[in-house]
């Protein structure tokens, strides 16, 4: 399989037939890039002589794209150059500041060995994910790297996860969206798509309990004997 995603880079790979398609979310998911991001979106933030946002307001805030993260923080008068500027200092704290979620390696290298294809469908722009699950020693188990750009809307927007089926040569039925936030279901709802979240990233379980979602997951480690499951028992936890 080779995708045509725009704004993705590929490689080839096979999937079985009986395996779904995963398109995972990347902040807050697979990795913990919450320090890098608060120290870029600070650096812009100190060049217009504003506070830096306290590290629990840029949890938050994460996960809709640089653009509105930047609006959120300076004002969409601003937002403009605060891009630039998060954009220039973004990649020199990327690497050290980011890290994989727990259990990560280990989850990607059993589904992979299970046949799954996979691939990361971030509001992060593509290069930025490329390079920081290339660091974190993972980018060798996706077969496409998608994020926003002239031609590709950020999500909820599902013309990305419409292309990244396109090029997988797959069906939303054999699709499924894992993420950590409202934004990924409304992502994987429009594209008529299965969701398991996971409370690791932006929201914690009990904010998430009322997001319409196939499955709230504690951990990623949980996923697989979520996969592993009948199709029909895949169902939402319910809180006791």
């Amino acid at each position: 399989m080779r995708s045509s995603v725009p704004g993705s880079q590929t490689h080839t790979a096979h999937r079985t037939s009986h395996a779904v398609f995963l398109v995972f979310d990347l902040d807050g998911t697979l990795i913990d890039g919450y320090d890098a991001i608060a120290d870029a979106l600070a650096y812009a933030m100190e060049k217009f002589g504003l506070r830096p946002l306290p590290p629990a307001r840029v949890r938050v805030l994460v996960g809709h794209g640089i653009e509105k993260l930047l609006e959120s923080a300076v004002g969409s008068a601003r937002a403009p150059e605060g891009v630039r500027l998060f954009r220039e200092r973004y990649p020199r704290v990327a690497i050290e500041k980011t890290r994989l979620m727990p259990g990560v390696p280990a989850v990607l290298a059993e589904l992979s060995g299970r046949g799954h294809e996979m691939a990361v469908a971030s509001n992060k722009p593509e290069r930025f994910s490329r390079m920081i699950l290339e660091a974190c020693g993972v980018g060798g188990h996706f077969v496409a790297v998608a994020g926003p750009d002239r031609e590709t809307p950020t999500k909820p927007h599902p013309a990305m996860l419409l292309r990244l089926m396109a090029g997988a040569g797959t069906e939303a039925r054999d699709t499924v969206v894992i993420g950590d936030m409202e934004v990924d279901s409304e992502f994987a709802r429009a594209a008529g798509c299965r969701v398991v979240l996971i409370a690791s990233g932006s929201r914690t379980r009990r904010e998430l309990l009322d997001v319409d979602a196939d499955a709230l997951l504690d951990t990623i480690g949980d996923l697989p004997g979520w996969l592993r499951r009948p199709a029909q028992s895949r169902k939402l936890p319910t809180e006791s």
